[in-house]
């Protein structure tokens, strides 16, 4: 007899339906997606698509006066306001906006697990050292300000804070953008291995797709505040369907391209902040976009493994 079917486990984080409008305005539009524990998915697109708006939405840190709809769940339980530091953590783009310039790292950390897991003075202390130690932060490092590190330090010490209680998502917005190239790819090494080691799923806002190539188990790719195409990284970045995916990929530079040579870049410019129109807000700088484009939004649908809104993916005939 054939084993009886296994039912996948509950996904750890799922969101649905998410909606956030600004001033009248949707900014992010009907974004659904799951994460499961100690798994990686990277939220890509250009500036502006409302990647980073969308992982405020998730940990409720939405800008002031934004309205939030949907559904976020994790494990199961809607996520509120105190979850944040606890269940939920956040790694910004800029270490020196999430420490403060007047505390010692290690007392920063300390002040963190005091607050969240009531520990006393001394066992805080011992745990924030340890939380340092882990990311590769010598004692003398955790017991300076901030100012005294190195960018890529800084940043060493906020993964540590995110992590340091334990949470079961972790959401980074572009976090070694500052960083020159080979510490970028420290610290999104660090970041990766220590949310696996925590069973911790990550949540990483990039711009930079050779870094989700590497670093990414799946990916989710955004344009004017919808997902156009999400699915496993291998089939995203190496099979891509959506046009707006395949126009991304096309725009960055190759190791054969002739020096002086201009860079690849995708037509048109990227929508404004007004309201979409009836139609695909790709379409405008779509090659393959044809009367329905213009006319109707598309819907979202599985093709070829993965979920994609085009009305013609694969460049089919419009």
């Amino acid at each position: 007899m054939p084993p009886e079917p296994t039912e996948l486990p509950r996904p750890l984080l799922q969101a649905d339906d998410l909606r956030v409008g600004i001033a009248g305005v949707e900014a992010v539009r009907g974004v659904s997606f799951t994460l499961r524990a100690g798994e990686v998915l990277a939220l890509v697109g250009e500036s502006g698509a409302g990647k980073s708006l969308t992982a405020r939405a998730l940990l409720g840190m939405a800008p002031r006066g934004a309205v939030v709809s949907g559904t976020v769940l994790l494990r199961g339980a809607p996520v509120g306001p105190a979850d944040l530091g606890r269940r939920l953590a956040w790694v910004p783009q800029e270490a020196m906006s999430a420490l403060s310039p007047v505390h010692r790292v290690e007392d920063q950390l300390a002040f963190a697990v005091r607050s969240v897991a009531g520990a006393g003075r001394r066992e805080a202390r011992a745990v924030a050292r340890r939380a340092l130690a882990a990311v590769g932060l010598a004692p003398e490092a955790a017991a300076a300000f901030p100012h005294a590190l190195s960018g890529g330090m800084r940043q060493r010490a906020v993964i540590a804070t995110a992590l340091v209680n334990g949470p079961d998502l972790v959401v980074a917005d572009e976090p070694a953008t500052a960083l020159d190239p080979e510490r970028q790819e420290q610290v999104l090494t660090l970041l990766r291995e220590r949310c696996a080691a925590a069973g911790a799923a990550l949540l990483l806002v990039s711009h930079d797709l050779e870094a989700v190539r590497r670093h990414a188990d799946r990916v989710a790719v955004m344009y004017a505040g919808r997902l156009v195409e999400q699915g496993a990284a291998d089939d995203v970045l190496g099979r891509p369907v959506a046009p707006y995916t395949r126009g991304l990929l096309a725009s960055l530079p190759t190791a054969g391209m002739a020096h002086r040579s201009r860079l690849p870049v995708l037509d048109g410019p990227p929508p404004g902040t007004a309201a979409p129109g009836a139609g695909c807000a790709f379409a405008p700088r779509c090659p393959h976009a044809g009367p329905v484009c213009r006319g109707s939004e598309p819907g979202t649908r599985p093709v070829d493994g993965r979920l994609v809104a085009c009305h013609h993916p694969f460049g089919e005939a419009a």
